[in-house]
């Protein structure tokens, strides 16, 4: 009994000792584990949104994301500069129309002409065409104000041609380099005689890349395209607006000046 229970304890033993070896090789596999893990996720974060934009362009194909980077940048500055000059063309037509009808009341035409040439935007410059008419008749001031309100939208809209054929010409450059892509992936496969996951994936994904970056392109310059046109559909409602109330105006001044 004696030597059945020291040979129990003796295997006992050897069962916790092993226990015991196995958690500390896995306390040890963890501990190696967490660190490497550790290390790709700071490398992961290290690695910069410039980089990531970077290292996908280089795989795209440079020959084909350069053009569509291209249409970017000049959609770009055409929307900013169309921006711009129409923030700085908004003209507060109320006020404008308040000086005017406060000018042709105290000192004629010739007062109310110095007010709106004195005014910055396409509003004020259409109203000092039509009074410059104003000797010829109502008739007269009406036809020039739809002559020079012409002319002020074409200023308006200027640009905006250009901005619409990037929107249209980066996805087309994209899917042109995707099938060329296509086409080389084609290329590999037939020269390595095999058919690799690992050769078409890769052809597929560079290719891709040039559709995904076109369609990018496009649908940010339309967002751009999109507030452009709404921005120069309210100055031209303004325009009108405004050209009709100054001709209610010109009316006004004119029939009281015969009273």
């Amino acid at each position: 009994m004696a030597q059945e229970e020291s040979t129990d304890m003796d295997t006992s033993s050897t069962t916790v000792d092993s226990a015991a070896a196995e958690t500390t090789v896995e306390e040890e596999t963890v501990e190696e584990v967490e660190p490497v893990a550790e290390e790709v996720e700071e490398a992961t974060e290290d690695q910069s949104f410039h980089q990531v934009i970077k290292d996908q362009f280089i795989q795209g194909g440079v020959e084909w994301m350069t053009p569509v980077l291209i249409c970017l940048i000049l959609g770009l500055a055409i929307a900013i500069e169309r921006i711009i000059t129409l923030n700085m063309a908004t003209t507060n037509t109320d006020k404008l129309l308040a000086n005017v009808e406060d000018a042709l009341a105290s000192g004629g035409v010739e007062a109310a002409k110095e007010v709106t040439r004195n005014t910055r935007g396409p509003v004020a410059s259409i109203f000092t065409q039509g009074l410059m008419r104003m000797s010829e008749g109502i008739e007269m001031v009406e036809k020039s104000i739809i002559a020079y309100g012409s002319v002020e939208m074409g200023r308006l809209e200027k640009g905006l041609v250009w901005i619409s054929l990037f929107i249209a010409l980066a996805p087309m450059l994209g899917f042109t380099g995707t099938v060329i892509g296509m086409i080389g992936a084609f290329d590999s496969i037939q020269a390595a005689g095999d058919i690799s996951p690992q050769i078409v994936a890769q052809g597929i994904k560079v290719a891709l890349l040039t559709t995904v970056a076109g369609l990018f392109v496009g649908i940010i310059l339309q967002v751009f395209y999109n507030y452009l046109v709404s921005k120069i559909d309210s100055l031209v409602n303004q325009m009108e607006d405004a050209s009709i109330t100054l001709v209610d105006l010109l009316v006004k001044h004119k029939l009281t000046g015969r009273a």
